[in-house]
């Protein structure tokens, strides 16, 4: 099964946080892991220096990375309609949820309240 995993949950492995570290190895184990090409962007803008780059792009390389087409970006509208105004639903957030949902990816994030709000979305619980 494939999952997409959160930007957050890449950024606490970066930091050698154990609790994410340990959530990814095993959802590794069982699942073929994805990240959004908006996540891939998040960490980019991320880096300090080229060395940065070379070493993001050297960890990124072991994940499939989903893009965006016309169904993600006309759902991401309706999603943005939808909740931008009650929840607060930004724009990149937005975008992942849409990946999530128009794939059928279960969502690996550990803002889940970021997401939760949003009925039809799946969810993994964390940690």
């Amino acid at each position: 099964m494939m999952i997409l995993v959160d930007t957050d949950i890449l950024i606490d492995v970066s930091r050698n946080i154990e609790i994410s570290i340990n959530r990814l190895d095993l959802e590794e184990q069982k699942n073929q892991i994805t990240i959004s090409v908006i996540t891939q962007m998040e960490l980019i803008v991320g880096c300090r220096n080229k060395l940065e780059l070379q070493h993001l792009n050297k960890f990124l390389s072991r994940y499939h990375i989903s893009q965006i087409n016309d169904h993600i970006s006309s759902f991401t509208v309706e999603l943005i309609k939808t909740y931008r105004l009650s929840h607060g639903l930004l724009i990149p957030d937005a975008l992942i949820a849409a990946t999530s949902m128009i794939n059928n990816f279960p969502l690996l994030t550990k803002n889940q309240s970021d997401y939760r709000f949003i009925p039809e979305i799946n969810l993994l619980p964390y940690p």
